[in-house]
């Protein structure tokens, strides 16, 4: 599968679409938490960026545990059937970057490019850059079309230089 399969080039278009997704996180008892985050695709880390409060409980929990899920779902529009929504699950790690390192400078022009209006978040010491390296793929592509990807392939799209 090439990186001009007309599936991957819709989830190209998802992730290029939508600007939050949804991050599971595992609390300290070991229960499941799932919280809304906005991201940014970084092309020259070919990886999702996450910038988080510390004063978030999922902050915290990546902190102690970096196993983590993102899940990115096309939003729905009017009488749109849920059930052929266009969505992606990728089970990651994650990890913090140290501030004013060349990864996070990276991470910090892809996210900024993203949302300029909160450019300002990055000098507040208790915001943080998570790259979130993929381990495993889930593209659920509409109604009867799903697959498991290869993360390798996926960090090919999330490379392509119409990535965000």
């Amino acid at each position: 599968m090439s990186v001009d399969d007309p599936l991957l080039i819709s989830l190209q278009a998802l992730l290029q679409s939508e600007r939050t997704a949804s991050l599971g996180t595992l609390s300290n008892q070991g229960l499941p938490v799932v919280s809304r985050v906005p991201f940014a695709i970084c092309p020259t880390q070919a990886n999702i960026i996450i910038h988080i409060s510390e004063m978030a409980a999922h902050t915290r929990y990546l902190l102690q545990r970096p196993d983590a899920s993102l899940m990115v779902s096309q939003s729905e529009h009017g009488q749109d059937a849920v059930h052929d929504l266009p969505r992606v699950t990728f089970q990651m790690l994650a990890r913090k970057l140290e501030r004013e390192q060349p990864d996070w400078e990276q991470a910090q022009q892809s996210y900024t490019t993203r949302f300029p209006d909160m450019e300002f978040l990055s000098s507040f010491t208790d915001f943080h850059f998570f790259a979130l390296d993929l381990v495993r793929v889930r593209h659920i592509a509409g109604f009867a079309a799903a697959r498991t990807l290869k993360p390798e392939l996926v960090r090919t799209l999330l490379a392509a230089p119409t990535a965000i």
